[in-house]
């Protein structure tokens, strides 16, 4: 199977009549600590050379960081629009990872600079937003423009995680970024949790 993003569906719609198509995506859902970050990219896909100018971009787990940190400054050079929203670890714990994925991409939509006629969306849809839209299982993967707000989401938020990890020191975020790994684990034993921790996820629950 290749994960080699394309445009087919983003040129079907275009040629349906919609002309400013947003992909969406998220990163850090299954994250122990640190906010859930949604990205928005609206791409010019009628742009004859765009895969060309984007190749390298796909799914954001499928590219080393360094790949990452290099398409993120092309995507937004390229891109028409670009969009980010950030749900909180307390936000998170409030309302539930799902509900607060849905609001980082509420807040990413927000902040794009141009309106949306059609939304392509990893996995997820957006009930209470009343444009056109198709939540895409694996769709990082198999279309540009949300591999590009994945990649936007990834980068995003690692960056913050890095920042996190000068704030609360000894955790490691700046390499685990707060996913699960066996290094967070002993952190937290040693050190409890901290207020980016997710307390309404195990193992924080215990420890809390």
């Amino acid at each position: 199977m290749s994960f080699d993003p394309d445009l087919s569906l983003e040129l079907a719609l275009y040629q349906e009549g919609y002309r400013i198509l947003a992909g969406m995506d998220e990163a850090g859902r299954g994250s122990w600590a640190g906010p859930v970050v949604a990205a928005a990219v609206i791409l010019p896909v009628e742009r004859e050379d765009l895969l060309a100018t984007l190749t390298g971009t796909r799914d954001s787990k499928l590219l080393s960081a360094r790949q990452r940190e290099c398409l993120f400054p092309l995507i937004h050079e390229v891109a028409l629009g670009v969009g980010v929203g950030v749900a909180s670890a307390a936000f998170i714990d409030q309302h539930g990872i799902m509900p607060a994925t849905r609001e980082a991409m509420h807040q990413a939509l927000s902040a794009l600079p141009l309106a949306p006629s059609y939304l392509l969306i990893d996995y997820l849809r957006l009930p209470t937003v009343p444009i056109p839209q198709r939540g895409v299982p694996k769709g990082d993967q198999k279309h540009l423009s949300i591999a590009a707000a994945s990649i936007v989401a990834k980068v995003t938020r690692d960056r913050l995680m890095v920042e996190m990890d000068e704030r609360y020191p000894g955790y490691g975020f700046a390499r685990h970024k707060g996913y699960g790994t066996p290094q967070h684990r002993e952190a937290l034993d040693r050190l409890g949790v901290c207020a980016i921790h997710r307390l309404s996820f195990a193992p924080m629950r215990t420890l809390a």
